[in-house]
Order: structure tokens, then C-alpha cells, then sequence
């Protein structure tokens, strides 16, 4: 898994100079695309935004959180000028059809071999990665992936550059979060938990000198990317800050008062659009993800803050 990370993240030169056909190696076999095709079907949750930024509007779109009316986040809502299909839930294999998609992007989608059987009687499907889990890719991958299957790699490029830099510049301009721990926090129906490192939601952070904290780490089983807490012990939570996402409300969890980043203002609770913005993790949705985060950590951080 790391040496294809490695390939799909520090390569993208490589496809740069690449022509036409293309080959789409993943987990269930190989996937050729002759030419650059111009109806494209997206399975992926939010996949949606990668498509939008690189100028090419989807024929579908998977539904998943923090969509509005027309299926995809506010962020996105002004770039959508078409009406493509909105799926939900399982793939509806004659809503798909009848899109009539030149390709099929699944590859942060969760389709199972059965599906992609299916999918590809449509269409060719690009699926995941092989070696690596459904969720696995992170935000650059994805758009390189996205865009090689598009022909628009120029155009992904210069986007991930200018969200690289920010990223570094924020990071450079705190210099007091380096080494920081922090804790991105859920309640699923009355029961806590925490997203380890890989995750979408944690890696923005990790690129801001945030660290998940050991004893959240120490309970992870292999290939996890989050753990469930016992709602009587919330302590493996604690840390130099804690953000809540999934509810715009406070988690409805007793023992949250005796947290010690609680006490003290350490802690975020995040409104539905960011918690959206961070769970989609998309060339678009990070942007506005930085946009609503970072004043929060500011507030809850001060340089001059000395913590316990």
C-alpha cells in the first residue's frame, strides 16, 4: 500500500506526459479508457467536487452528507450548472444506465465485485486502488485519479498546489500546533468514538502539526479508521484540543463535562457544513472546510496559551 501511496502522490508528473489509451489497474482487475470521455458517472461520496473543480460537470452523483438541494455541498453549489442524477444508498444499476456515462468513477465508493460486474456492463468502472481499503485514498490521490481518467491533470495540479501551500502557510503561521494532540470526536446514536490517523477528517489536521493522541491509537485494530469509547470513559478523547464532528449540536454524552479540554475551551463542536466539508475532504470542500475551521483552533488555541 505505501509504494502505491507513494506512486499516486509524488508521480503526478508522470501523468502529465501520458497519452491515450490509459490503463486503470485496481482492485478487481484492470480498466482501459481508449480517449477522454465526456459523460462521466460518479459513485464516489462527494466525488461530485472533484469533477466540478476540474470544469466537468457529472452525469450522477452519489447523495451521502451535507448536500443540499442539488446534491452537492454549499461549496460546490455555484459550479453545478447541470442537473445529473442523484443516487442514493446502494447503486441503482438503471438510474446509472440510463445516464448513459462514457466511465464510471468508484473509487472511493465502497462497491463490492458484484457490483462493479454489474457497473461495467454499463460503462467502464474505475474501482479502487488494489491493496487499499475503500477509504483509504486521500484527497490528492483522489483528484490525480480523477483527473487522469479525465485527461485534466494541468488543471488538478494547480489545484492541489494552491491547497498544499495553504495548508503550509497556515501551518507556518502556528508553529505553536506542531506536536499539538487533537482529538475529531463522534457520537453515533449515543455512542462516542474518535477517527484515527489515515481518515479524511484527521489528515487536514495532521498537515497543521496536530497529532492524534496515543491512547486513542493504542485501541485501534488493524486496518481501523476510527474506534468506539464506552460512554463511562470519554478519557482517551483528551487532548490539546477536541473537535465534535457529525452533529451541529453538543454530543449528548454526560461524561463530556469532565473532559479537561472542555473545562478549559479546548473544544469544537462543529456546525453540519464543516463536519461535512472535513468527511467530504474534496479540492473544494477543504478550502471551505479551512475557512471555517481554523478561526475556531485560533480561538480555542492562543499562542500565549499555556495548557496543563
Amino acid at each position: 500500500m505505501i509504494r502505491l501511496l507513494a506512486l499516486l502522490l509524488l508521480l503526478p508528473q508522470l501523468a502529465l506526459a501520458e497519452g491515450w489509451p490509459r490503463h486503470f489497474p485496481h482492485k478487481f482487475g484492470e480498466t482501459v479508457l481508449e480517449a477522454p470521455p465526456t459523460r462521466i458517472a460518479s459513485l464516489d461520496f462527494g466525488g461530485g467536487d472533484d469533477l466540478l473543480a476540474l470544469g466537468v460537470q457529472p452525469v450522477t452523483l452519489r447523495l451521502w452528507t451535507g448536500e443540499g438541494q442539488l446534491g452537492v455541498g454549499p461549496w460546490a453549489e455555484d459550479l453545478l450548472t447541470s442537473q445529473p442524477v442523484l443516487l442514493r444508498g446502494a447503486p441503482d444499476f438503471e438510474r446509472i444506465a440510463a445516464a448513459r456515462p462514457d466511465v464510471i468513477l468508484a473509487f472511493w465508493s465502497g462497491i463490492t465485485e458484484a457490483d462493479y460486474a454489474k457497473l461495467s456492463r454499463i460503462a467502464p468502472v474505475i474501482a479502487t486502488p488494489a491493496g487499499m481499503g475503500d477509504f483509504d485514498l486521500p484527497w490528492q490521490a483522489r483528484a490525480r485519479l480523477a483527473a487522469r481518467a479525465l485527461g485534466r491533470e494541468a488543471e488538478a495540479e494547480a489545484r492541489i498546489s494552491a491547497l498544499q501551500d495553504r495548508l503550509r502557510s497556515l501551518a507556518a503561521r502556528h508553529p505553536e500546533w506542531a506536536g499539538k494532540t487533537a482529538s475529531i470526536a463522534f457520537d453515533w446514536d449515543g455512542t462516542p468514538g474518535a477517527f484515527l490517523p489515515g481518515d479524511v477528517r484527521v489528515r487536514p489536521l495532521a498537515q497543521l502539526g496536530f497529532t492524534t493522541p496515543a491512547a486513542l491509537t493504542a485501541l485501534a485494530a488493524p486496518g481501523a479508521f476510527s474506534v468506539s469509547l464506552s460512554p463511562e470513559d470519554l478519557g482517551p478523547l483528551e487532548a490539546d484540543l477536541i473537535l465534535w464532528v457529525g452533529s451541529a449540536s453538543p454530543p449528548n454524552q454526560p461524561m463530556r463535562r469532565f473532559l479537561a479540554a472542555r473545562r478549559d475551551g479546548r473544544e469544537i463542536v462543529a456546525s453540519a457544513e464543516l463536519s461535512a466539508a472535513l468527511s467530504w475532504s474534496s479540492l473544494l470542500s477543504l478550502p471551505r472546510a479551512l475557512d471555517l475551521l481554523v478561526p475556531q483552533i485560533e480561538a480555542a488555541l492562543p499562542p500565549d496559551r499555556s495548557l496543563p
